[in-house]
C-alpha cells in the first residue's frame, strides 16, 4: 500500500519529492509546500498526513474513528492523519490525497500555479 500511495504523489501534476531525515518522513510538495507526508509512529503505525476542510474533517474523524485523526505534528484543524493499513480503499486514499493536493495547489499564488502547468507541460 505504501508504495501505491507514494507512486500516486509522486503523479499529481508538478509533484515533488523529498525524504525528511528528523522526521522520517516521505514528504510530497507542491509550489514547495507540502501536501501529503507519510511517515510511521511509535509503535510502527504507517499513516499518511493530509491537508483537509475542517468540516470534511470533522465529518471524516467521525465516520473512521481511530482511523482518520487530527493532523499528527500538524494544525489539527487543517489536517488530517489516516493510518492507512485499515479497511479504506486505495480509491478513497487517492480521493483523500487528490483533495489536499488541490487544496494546497489553490492557495498558490497564479503565477506559481503557471509556471507549474508551464514546467509540466514542457517536460511530457
Amino acid at each position: 500500500m505504501e508504495d501505491i500511495l507514494k507512486e500516486y504523489c509522486k503523479s499529481l501534476f508538478g509533484a515533488t519529492y523529498d525524504f525528511q531525515v528528523d522526521w522520517n518522513a516521505d514528504r510530497f510538495h507542491v509550489g514547495g509546500k507540502i501536501f501529503a507526508m507519510l511517515s510511521s509512529n511509535q509503535n510502527g503505525q504507517k499513516y499518511i498526513t493530509l491537508k483537509c476542510d475542517p468540516g470534511e474533517s470533522e465529518e471524516l474523524q467521525e465516520v473512521h474513528k481511530g482511523i482518520i485523526i487530527p493532523g499528527y505534528h500538524m494544525n489539527k484543524t487543517h489536517w488530517i492523519t489516516v493510518y492507512y493499513e485499515s479497511d479504506l480503499s486505495v480509491e478513497f486514499l487517492k480521493k483523500l490525497i487528490c483533495n489536499s493536493y488541490n487544496l494546497i495547489f489553490g492557495k498558490l499564488t497564479r503565477k506559481m500555479q503557471n509556471e507549474i502547468m508551464e514546467n509540466c507541460i514542457l517536460k511530457d
